[in-house]
């Protein structure tokens, strides 16, 4: 099986934020037609300015609520990458009435928009956030808790309604459960903020980061290129078995956030040794996360033949010194 796509025409929604941008990046240097669709409430036009005079890109600036631009965007293409979603727990719980907007509307829009266009297959972004209350480790794709956010919820909504849409319409979907995805030009700027870029961004400042509880909270990190890897997988899977389905996408390793932050200081001593005299705060935790998130990938590894390419340490110095360099 090819673990590229090559000579179609994509649709990336959400494709200026941080993972649209990397699967738009790679899908144009693999000889594909791009259309990126975005609102750029959270993307940003420089994740893809460098393509914008690339004859075989397309940007619609657009919303996933509107489903005239969700018709628009779908016009001849063949598979749909659905990146598009308003994330963050904290985000949701503060207005739960815009994630529900963002994450539920605009994904029935996009996936009924793409059933009447008949693509070929609609592969979208999942979270680990479903996994909520449930106790066990490493996370089963088949065992989920009750959702502990708006977020967390919508998200559930969106596999329902891949499920039924697959059962009523026959349109292929293939759900990515993300586990804490970081890498280059993800956003350190804002409340809501990855933890990872956050981080980084403060240490270079010789700002002391905060670390929400004890710090033994503990994350399945996955590195960008894991989950470019996995999209395209998923798209061109020819396992009539791994359809219709969801997978998690980790690297099914467990780093606490004490452990990664003591990564990230030695990672950035290399630039500036300074940085080893920083000691992280300790607050208090935050309502809806979950303590801790470990994925199991055997299904995606049987199913999609998905192997993480590169693991968390070695994404660490990655994210790191792409960091330093465009500081």
């Amino acid at each position: 099986m090819s673990r590229h796509i090559t000579n179609s025409r994509i649709l990336v929604t959400g494709g200026a934020g941080f993972i649209g941008s990397n699967l738009v990046k790679a899908l144009l240097t693999q000889n594909n037609e791009v259309i990126c669709l975005d609102n750029f409430i959270t993307g940003k036009h420089e994740n893809i300015a460098e393509h914008t005079s690339n004859k075989h890109f397309t940007l619609l600036e657009g919303d996933i609520r509107n489903f005239e631009d969700c018709t628009k965007a779908v016009d001849g293409v063949q598979y749909v990458l659905h990146q598009a979603a308003l994330g963050s727990v904290p985000r949701s719980i503060i207005d739960p009435i815009t994630t529900n907007s963002h994450n539920i509307t605009g994904f029935l829009n996009m996936i009924t928009a793409a059933r009447d266009a008949k693509v070929k297959r609609f592969v979208y972004a999942a979270s680990s956030s479903v996994y909520g209350d449930h106790p066990g480790l490493p996370k089963y794709e088949d065992h989920i808790g009750k959702p502990l956010s708006p977020y967390a919820v919508t998200k559930y909504v969106n596999e329902l309604y891949a499920k039924v849409f697959s059962d009523n319409y026959g349109i292929e979907t293939i759900g990515l459960r993300y586990f804490n995805v970081f890498g280059p030009q993800q956003d350190p700027e804002g409340a809501y903020a990855a933890v990872i870029p956050k981080f980084i961004k403060q240490l270079i400042s010789h700002e002391a980061p905060q670390i929400h509880g004890a710090g033994d909270t503990s994350r399945d990190f996955t590195y960008i290129d894991n989950v470019v890897q996995i999209n395209q997988l998923a798209a061109l899977t020819t396992n009539i078995e791994a359809l219709n389905t969801v997978y998690n996408v980790a690297c099914s390793e467990r780093t606490t956030l004490n452990e990664l932050t003591n990564i990230l200081i030695k990672e950035l001593a290399l630039f500036d040794p300074k940085i080893t005299t920083i000691s992280p705060i300790h607050g208090i935790e935050r309502k809806g996360d979950i303590k801790h998130s470990h994925a199991s990938i055997e299904k995606a590894k049987e199913l999609l033949e998905y192997s993480p390419q590169i693991l968390v340490n070695e994404g660490l110095a990655k994210t790191v010194k792409w960091f330093w360099e465009n500081k």
